[in-house]
């Protein structure tokens, strides 16, 4: 099993498809990816030899891609850095309620969490 950036590739998958189980790397980057390298785009995961996998593996650790951890902490920066300075997006962030425009009367099931039932007080 080839291990890239901390994350432990699939062995059938074509290599493209493998490395979008890198967080950061979607498909397009991907075949990229494996165009730099010059390795075949057929070739599953588990027919690369290491110096496949050292190839990978270095044009990741450059500025190009920024990818798993840093790419993570990068995110959840930016979506601090707009709740610190109170936008729209970040007041729904720190509502927890969907950010991008989604009617929220009947749906939004995902960001409020469990319906809340209030019922009318007994008089």
């Amino acid at each position: 099993m080839a291990r890239i950036a901390g994350v432990d590739l699939p062995k059938k998958k074509i290599v493209a498809f493998g490395l979008t189980y890198i967080y950061g790397i979607g498909l397009h980057t991907a075949k990229q990816l494996v165009k730099e390298a010059n390795i075949d785009p057929l070739k599953r995961i588990y027919e690369l030899s290491d110096s496949d996998v050292a190839s990978i593996s270095q044009l990741l650790r450059t500025e190009k891609y920024i990818i798993e951890g840093d790419l993570r902490k990068k995110v959840a920066m930016d979506i601090k850095s707009l709740m610190d300075l109170g936008s729209y997006r970040g007041l729904r962030h720190r509502k927890g309620l969907p950010v991008r425009g989604q009617k929220t009367k009947t749906n939004a099931r995902t960001r409020k969490g469990k319906k809340k039932t209030v019922g009318a007080a007994a008089k």
